[in-house]
Formats: structure tokens, sequence, C-alpha cells
């Protein structure tokens, strides 16, 4: 590992892991992988142990001990027993409602810890047919292993193409756009302007930061969680849409998949909010959320930046087959993403007024500061207080939102074809998590939702997946894909 952590037995939690077990932020990656076949345990137990046991946080587990500057918790190598790891339940194959029944038993996790003896992951092996899946299998990882994406990767490094048992699958790279202006004299305006936006960008946004820790609240509306949410059941559901549909608009409007994805969200939380805001003046019980209108909602997703670079799928693999070292760990920034919740005419609106605040945050160094600020706190006040701080944050605002990349051609785990994969978390105190994972020429839509706040997180998938569809058809009849090859 990139700290030295394949050869030591004992090392510190990082700051960043302390932080994901202090009071209020107690997280945990939920990971919901649906295959296409019956699962067998003892293949899955046998590829576990050939690959995941080979990274050190999986083969390791957090005991205490007295540090005044990293905490009172530290690695220490185990020896792995993976009976108490991998769990298979025994299932009625003929039930009668199965997606429900995968659901509960999801849910029903949320309810109790992981065991503190024991290294902080453990699977569950489903086999019961589903709507979209014959069989199910779902990971339930701590937080203070690593970051959702890391963790992701890691998880696909123990696959396999399909049509190829021995290849890893092939992940998307983003490419750098190249510069389009030649002249020097040109490019060096553009890159004083370009700076100088940085700056007000970053200013603005610190402000706004501090401004939350201290009181600037979202809006109360009926997807906001109150004081304690975190400590609440959550209820997991995702929907299936076509990835060439987003990339259909993507192509269209000339925007990128993040920009599509946002402009979905803020489309079918307008259409989620509305509908709530009518069935409560349908039905006379004023709520403290009526007085706001749409258009005067402050929402915000607060997103947790890993500002460590990710390490590649290849690079994890050659780590749990050969030892190597790989880059690893929770060093994370904030980012306060606002959403413009409001019934647009021009369905196309949503993602452009996504567009324009994606590339606003591009222009900002707003994660990095926010990581350097509580560092700072963490150095100068201690693990309570910037726990303390990283709550308040986060219950300030609304949601969490992610996309994850996935993918591009049908991969097995352990032999066993995937047939879609649902990852998200819960944890922080939000009352909604949204994560988004492309598979494929799929992407899938987790919903997190607390049922208490949130009662029907189907309608709230159908309200975004009807998004895509209105956002897709005005492209098409609009003509914007004519020129486009």
């Amino acid at each position: 590992m990139g700290d030295g952590e394949a050869v030591r037995s004992e090392w510190p939690l990082s700051p960043a892991a302390q932080l994901f077990h202090s009071p209020g932020f107690n997280c945990y990656i939920i990971a919901v992988m649906g295959c296409k076949t019956s699962i067998n345990p003892d293949v899955v137990k046998a590829g576990l142990e050939q690959t995941l046991l080979k990274h050190p946080r999986f083969s390791s587990k957090q005991v205490e001990y007295d540090n005044k500057r990293f905490g009172k918790k530290k690695w220490s190598c185990t020896t792995v027993n993976l009976e108490d790891h991998v769990i298979v339940p025994e299932v009625d194959p003929k039930i009668e409602f199965p997606d429900r029944f995968v659901e509960d038993y999801i849910s029903n996790l949320t309810t109790t810890p992981l065991d503190l003896t024991k290294p902080l992951w453990e699977v569950h092996l489903l086999n019961i047919k589903t709507s979209d899946a014959e069989s199910v299998g779902v990971f339930r990882i701590h937080h203070s292993l690593g970051d959702g994406a890391s963790l992701i990767s890691l998880l696909l490094a123990c696959t396999r193409k399909t049509s190829d048992p021995e290849a890893l699958p092939t992940i998307p790279v983003k490419k750098r756009a190249g510069s389009t202006h030649s002249g020097r004299f040109w490019w060096f305006l553009l890159a004083i302007w370009y700076l100088l936006k940085l700056i007000c960008n970053t200013f603005v946004d610190l402000l706004l930061f501090v401004a939350t820790i201290m009181f600037l609240k979202d809006s109360k509306t009926p997807i906001k969680g109150a004081a304690g949410i975190e400590l609440n059941t959550k209820k997991f559901v995702h929907r299936t849409v076509s990835l060439d549909d987003m990339k259909l608009v993507k192509n269209a409007m000339n925007v990128t998949i993040n920009d599509v994805v946002l402009g979905i969200t803020q489309a079918g939380l307008s259409r989620y909010l509305n509908r709530r805001y009518s069935e409560d003046e349908k039905n006379g019980q004023p709520k403290q959320w009526k007085s706001h209108t749409p258009k005067s909602t402050r929402l915000r997703a607060c997103i947790l930046v890993n500002l460590r670079p990710a390490a590649g799928i290849q690079e994890l693999a050659d780590m749990m087959a050969k030892g190597t070292k790989a880059r690893w760990g929770n060093l994370f920034g904030y980012m306060l993403l606002p959403f413009n919740i409001s019934l647009q005419d021009d369905p196309l609106d949503y993602v452009r007024q996504a567009k324009a605040t994606i590339d606003r945050k591009k222009l900002s160094l707003e994660a990095m500061c926010t990581f350097a600020s509580s560092q700072l706190a963490l150095r100068i006040f201690g693990m309570k207080v910037a726990g303390a701080i990283t709550y308040r944050v986060i219950s300030n605002t609304t949601m969490a939102i992610s996309s994850v990349v996935g993918p591009q051609e049908e991969i097995s785990f352990y032999g066993h074809p995937m047939a879609y994969l649902a990852p998200s978390v819960y944890g922080p105190p939000h009352a909604l998590s949204i994560h988004v994972q492309n598979y494929v020429n799929k992407m899938t839509i987790a919903v997190a939702a607390d049922p208490n706040v949130i009662p029907d997180p189907h309608q709230l998938c159908n309200d975004l997946e009807e998004s895509l569809k209105l956002i897709h058809d005005s492209v098409l009849k609009k003509g914007l894909i004519k020129d486009i090859v």
C-alpha cells in the first residue's frame, strides 16, 4: 500500500478513517450486485480468499489504543474466518414478493453495526430470483476502509470479463480536453480570466461553507431529515435506465454524462416535491415547508470529494495477486452542490442549469480548501470538534449524490455473470442519498431513503426515470441530433 501497509502488522487509522466512526457519522457502504445465475457460495469464498483477503484493510481489524494525534484506533492484521463474513441465509425460492424481501433484508442490515472485533466487512448471498436478477449479493463495508469509488474499484478488480475470464473489466478513462487557443496572447488573457474566476468562486464557496457550519440550513422540505436522522433505518431501492439515452442527450446538448445525471436528478426531485406539496394541500394538512414555494427552496447536496488519485483496477488486481503496493485511503474534502428545484416548461433547461452549476464548481478549489480547513480543525481542536463540524455541514444540507464509472462490457464475479451493480451508503445525517452506476449500456440509479421521511422511494425512482424520458424525447422533438453521427 502507499503508506507501507503491506509490510506492517499494525498502523494507525488516518484522521479521515477515524472520522467515519465519530458520533452521527458512522458510515457504511452498501453495494447490491444482481447476478444472472444462482450464486455458488463455495466458489465465492474461494475467490475472496485469493483476492479481497489479500488487501490489508480487509484482513485487519480495528483495535483501541491511545494516540493524541491519530485518535484511539489502529489497524491490526488478523486471521480472517470467511464463515464470519460470508452470510448465506436460507431463503424460500418461491417467496411471494421477492423484490420486497430483498429490500427488507438489506434495510434490516442498517439496524445492526458490524462486529468491531473482526474486519469491518461482510457479504450476503441471497439465492432468490427477483424482477431483474436470478440472485443477489449484498456487500456491507464500513466507510473507514476506504472511499466509495476506491471500494467499488476494488470490487470490480475481483471481476473478469464474461467474454474473457482472464481479462479485467475495461473502465473508460477521462480524457483531458486539448487547448483550442493557439495564440499565446489570447491564451494568456484566458488563463488570467480563469484564474480570477477560480479565486472568486473559491472565495464565495468558502463563505457559504463557513455559513453552513454556523447557521445556513437548507429549507425544510418533504425530503429534509430532522436531527438524529442518521440513526433511523434506511430503505434501498434502485432503477435501471438506458445509458444510451443519456449519451444521446449528452451528445445532442454538448454536455457530460454528469451534467445529464444532475439534470435528471433536479427534474425528478422537482416532480416529486411538487406532488408532495399538492398532496398536502389536497389533504388539508399544512406543513412547516408549505410556506416555501419550489422556486424559493434552498436544497443542496453535500458531496465528499476524494482528493487522493484513485487506484486503477489493474493496480488493485496486481496488489491482490502479487502483493504490490496500491494507492488507498480516505482523503476527502467537501463540495456543496445547489439544486434548482422548480417545474420547467422546457425539460432541457434542467440539463442546462446542471451544466452551469457543474462548470462553476470545476472552477473552484472548494474541496481542497475544505479539506485543509478540516485538517486544521483536527490538529487544533481534536477529533471530536472535527467530527462535530462534519456533522453540522452534512446535516444542514438535504442529500448526498455521487456517480461512479463502471465497466463497458459484461463482467462476472467469480464466474457469476453480473446483471447490475447498485452502490449506496447509510450513516450520514441525510434522509436521501442518490448514487448512479453505469454498467455496459445501462445506468442504475440507487436510492437510499429514510421511509419515515420518504415513504415512497419507488415513486421517486419513477419520477427520475420519467424525467430522463421527457428530456430524451425533448431532444428528439427539437431535432438536436440531426447533425450527430
